[in-house]
């Protein structure tokens, strides 16, 4: 990754040359730990050069508090021009009537949307954390938990997929204000149609946090949650390639008029506008043919990737994945998941540990570990590449204080991603290059 006091300005960018040498250095540092490691974390990707380069543009310099046409500052002629680019390209990558492009992150969209659709104390039905779910669909510190009254389904244990008897047992019970639907470590395709039949049996309204799969529904590889769902809330990053950030997609003006104000000024003030032109990069990026191709070889290598784990003896959660993640159960090597994790990032194969359905360890323990493909594929990694991965892998679980396989397996690690770099040019955007 270049030196960012040595990259050309580019017209409206001031050119400058930094003195400060301490944060540069640790700039640089993640540039070459991100090169020099493969990225395993379901919820990371790189993003491409253009994208990169919006984040660092002169639009971090203006408030634009509102929505385009309606701002409380004036001055914002072009940077309307910029939230209009995001909000159309966001409707059209996702078949849907109206958009919201101004969260900060997938987590307040998330919390957006349930301010916009439900009062505080109201009962939420939302996915259970350890099933699956995510911190802000009820974790008791975070905001979802301390203003909703949360409660929680999970999978079956025969199978490991979402009990939707249980879904709409408890639904015809609670009658929740908001069902939820979507989650950050589940490896199987979400029927949303029964979620809207439970939820307009109940009277509830659905919410669907599509963070994760968000660039599997823009590539066709995942059923469209849009047509169901009263608000639909995602992440920019993970699967969709693009900045850090979030945004709420919807088919009905009411909704988003709701979630207009839930977001600002309810729970934000002025939105980020460099952030948001990265945005309408990433969305215009997503839109290209290249990436439905990309998106199938994310899943392709992550069902190979499990083959080659489960070949080798580790069990994977639901016996597979239909999407880019994937949770290993590693108690069977007499690890838990945070052992895993170290080995594995010791030898610079980079995940985190996460908790599996029905885990008898605590959430800083945990019995497995959440493998992504969305981050190695970005970076030219094909289905060959999953089984030397797989082997790696279930050689560093069954040996983890072996010097003599850490060393080999770091080495072949280093091979790889010296022969396949994420900026193998920083003019060329990640998907191009190779």
């Amino acid at each position: 990754m270049p030196h960012a006091s040595s990259q050309r300005p580019s017209p409206g960018q001031p050119s400058y040359r930094s003195s400060d040498h301490e944060l540069w250095d640790a700039v640089d540092a993640e540039g070459r730990r991100q090169e020099s490691q493969l990225e395993l974390i379901a919820s990371e990707n790189p993003a491409s050069a253009e994208v990169i380069a919006a984040m660092g543009t002169v639009l971090t310099n203006k408030y634009a508090e509102g929505y385009p046409g309606r701002r409380y500052y004036g001055g914002c002629e072009h940077v309307d021009r910029v939230e209009d680019l995001a909000r159309s390209r966001a409707k059209q990558l996702f078949d849907a009537a109206y958009a919201n492009v101004q969260p900060h992150s997938g987590t307040q969209a998330t919390l957006g949307c349930l301010m916009a659709l439900a009062e505080p104390g109201a009962d939420v039905l939302a996915m259970s954390l350890d099933h699956g779910g995510h911190l802000s669909h009820g974790h008791p510190k975070n905001a979802s938990g301390i203003y909703y009254r949360f409660h929680h389904y999970g999978v079956r244990r025969t199978d490991e997929r979402i009990d939707m008897d249980q879904v709409r047992d408890m639904a015809k019970s609670l009658r929740p204000k908001v069902i939820v639907a979507g989650g950050s470590a589940y490896p199987r395709v979400i029927d949303f149609a029964p979620f809207a039949e439970i939820a307009s049996e109940v009277g509830a309204k659905l919410l669907v946090d599509m963070a994760h799969i968000a660039g599997l529904v823009a590539a066709k590889l995942h059923p469209s949650p849009v047509p169901h769902a009263d608000l639909v809330a995602s992440s920019t990053h993970k699967t969709l390639r693009g900045p850090r950030g979030g945004f709420v997609v919807c088919k009905g003006v009411e909704e988003l008029k709701a979630v207009n104000t839930a977001v600002f000024p309810g729970g934000q003030g002025g939105p980020l506008m460099h952030v948001i032109a990265a945005k309408a990069i990433a969305f215009r990026e997503a839109l290209h043919p290249s990436f439905a191709d990309y998106m199938g070889r994310v899943v392709a290598n992550s069902r190979a990737l499990a083959e080659g784990l489960m070949a080798r003896g580790l069990r994977i959660v639901s016996g597979g994945t239909d999407n880019h993640l994937m949770l290993v159960d590693v108690k069977s090597k007499g690890l838990t998941g945070a052992e895993a994790e170290v080995a594995l990032h010791g030898v610079d194969l980079t995940c985190n540990k996460n908790l599996i359905p029905f885990d008898t360890e605590p959430p800083m323990r945990t019995s497995g570990v959440r493998l992504g493909t969305a981050a190695i594929t970005s970076r030219g990694l094909d289905v060959g590449d999953m089984a030397l991965l797989a082997g790696w892998i279930a050689d560093v679980l069954e040996a983890p204080k072996s010097e003599a396989v850490l060393k080999r397996v770091r080495g072949a690690v280093a091979e790889l991603c010296q022969k396949k770099p994420i900026y193998a040019s920083a003019a060329v955007p990640i998907g191009q290059a190779h």
